[in-house]
């Protein structure tokens, strides 16, 4: 930073600035923990010399408080890879089914966008293809904030949901699955190179919200890489350039991604995973209806509340998935 030339390239220094402020966040969080662990133990050796029960109990209180910091801290060392800092997008393609399917995956969309609003993240919707009856067949979202990619990464994959159907008359129990799929939106720092040639750029007319101008203009952009068959597609602007612009931004990033998976040598997993939305390759299950249980068969991490779950309250699985993923 006291480099000369530091502030000339403004994104450089923007991210850089960025890094040293959570590096100094951590530092200084570790200093304190440490410094009142000191504070606390001392206060706890004395309350204990003078049988005072009121001021055991509050260091009792205040060490419950400094776990959940150190907590939290421990979770941030786990963010160490490159591309933890970054934002993210996510995917959401429900699965056979229909309408039971395309409301299972409207209800993983609002779920994410409940936990980014809890987080005080900022959430844009990218891209949505409503299902026929409710619900919607396809969904793309933009979450930005620190650490969103590392905290969401390991959602990719296939959520099943069991409940009775609020769609059947016949009142009967129904399985849908959804898939999810979450890629960091990289910076201009991380260059990716897209040749013409490799892409076919089609135009279309907006199937969503958006008012008389978006629905009547071929303004909805979609791109598809041809070598990898990557497809990106964006209609929240009333603007085919935007569109087109955001559509770019999705495909490198969906590009870098596909790249460092490759060198993770996890390419050929993830890629089977995506081939069916179905039986046998979910990674978590949602089931409201004959008990309530939410699991996730990586971690076999639950929770008993899955309302609270599909409220947003995803944290504990995020950390579980952080600490037995790699």
């Amino acid at each position: 930073m006291a480099d000369i030339n530091f502030w000339q390239d403004k994104n450089l220094s923007k991210n850089i600035i960025k890094e040293k402020k959570l590096f100094e966040e951590l530092i200084n969080s570790f200093e304190n923990s440490n410094q009142q662990l000191k504070d606390l133990d001392d206060l706890h050796e004395l309350a204990n010399k003078e049988n005072n029960l009121s001021v055991q109990n509050e260091v009792i209180e205040n060490i419950k408080d400094l776990k959940k910091i150190v907590k939290n801290n421990e979770i941030k060392c786990f963010l160490s890879k490159e591309s933890d800092s970054l934002d993210c997008y996510i995917e959401i393609h429900a699965g056979a089914g229909g309408t039971e399917s395309q409301d299972w995956a409207d209800m993983l969309r609002k779920m994410y966008l409940k936990w980014a609003d809890h987080k005080k993240f900022k959430s844009d919707l990218i891209s949505e293809h409503r299902g026929d009856e409710a619900g919607v067949k396809s969904s793309t979202i933009k979450i930005e904030g620190d650490y969103v990619f590392g905290w969401l990464k390991n959602e990719s994959g296939i959520h099943r949901l069991v409940r009775i159907s609020p769609f059947d008359s016949g009142a009967r129990r129904h399985t849908s699955f959804a898939s999810v799929w979450v890629y960091p939106v990289i910076d201009e720092n991380i260059n990716i190179e897209v040749l013409e040639k490799d892409l076919r750029i089609d135009t279309y007319r907006s199937s969503g919200a958006g008012g008389q101008h978006v629905n009547t203009t071929d303004s909805a952009v979609r791109i598809t890489h041809i070598p990898t068959k990557i497809v990106v597609q964006c209609q929240n602007q009333r603007s085919q350039h935007k569109n087109k612009e955001t559509c770019m931004n999705m495909l490198k990033a969906r590009l870098y991604d596909y790249e460092m998976k490759k060198k993770e040598q996890a390419n050929q997993n993830y890629e089977e995973t995506k081939s069916e939305i179905g039986w046998g390759h979910q990674i978590r299950s949602y089931v409201l209806q004959p008990y309530r249980l939410v699991k996730d068969n990586r971690t076999n991490f639950e929770s008993t509340s899955p309302e609270k779950v599909l409220e947003g309250q995803i944290d504990e699985f995020l950390e579980q998935s952080l600490y037995q993923i790699k």
